[in-house]
């Protein structure tokens, strides 16, 4: 069955009305929590699967049709982050898809190969022992390959390297001020890695802390 906000879209979309943004969280459990827990979530983490929420949202694709979608965020930050895809929704911001990691085998290679738009993770930075925003529920990635994590010559991922020049304009990119950026800073207090200082930005990353 679907979900009562997925519902009321697609009879509007019946009626030929125009797409409105429709999302809502809600905790993790059932068939979800199943999937999570061994994969994405596992003991150890720094944050329990219970302080975490399912957000369940629509989001333009990059076929041009609404696309159901989910992430899973902090509970502090659910609200901030619907209100931020709604943000985007509404200015019609294309991304590719949204799936929870976890079916990708909570691998985010396999997932930026995908091009696929995901949140929480509980991984290490890549290359350290130090947690990652992702493992606290407190980051998002976006359009992974239209937006790599740049450092020198690497870029990742592999399929990213046209878009390591940010000059480029392209459906489903982020640049410095625009819509995407200005959402997930007015709507969430969410800072961008493609503001990083240095040689290395990460284009796909948003975050509460800013890394």
């Amino acid at each position: 069955m679907l979900p009562v906000a997925i519902a009321t879209l697609a009879a509007t979309l019946a009626a030929g009305g125009q797409p409105s943004f429709q999302g809502h969280a809600e905790p993790i459990r059932g068939q979800v929590e199943e999937r999570i827990v061994g994969s994405s979530w596992h003991r150890g983490c720094p944050v329990h699967h219970s302080k975490l929420r399912l957000l369940e949202l629509t989001h333009w694709g990059f076929d041009g049709e609404v696309h159901r979608g989910r992430l899973i965020v902090h509970r502090k930050h659910d609200g901030a982050i619907l209100r931020a895809m709604k943000r985007l929704f509404k200015r019609g911001y294309e991304i590719r898809r949204v799936e929870l990691i976890d079916r990708f085998g909570a691998d985010d290679r396999r997932a930026m190969k995908a091009d696929n738009t995901s949140a929480f993770n509980c991984r290490f930075v890549a290359g350290t022992n130090r947690w990652s925003m992702h493992a606290y529920g407190r980051a998002i990635d976006i359009n992974p390959i239209e937006n790599p994590y740049v450092s020198g010559s690497h870029v990742s991922p592999p399929a990213g390297e046209p878009f390591a020049d940010r000059s480029r304009d392209a459906e489903g990119m982020i640049h410095a001020g625009d819509e995407v950026v200005r959402a997930f800073a007015r709507k969430a207090g969410w800072e961008w890695g493609g503001a990083w200082p240095g040689a290395t930005r990460d284009y796909q990353h948003f975050s509460s802390n800013g890394r």
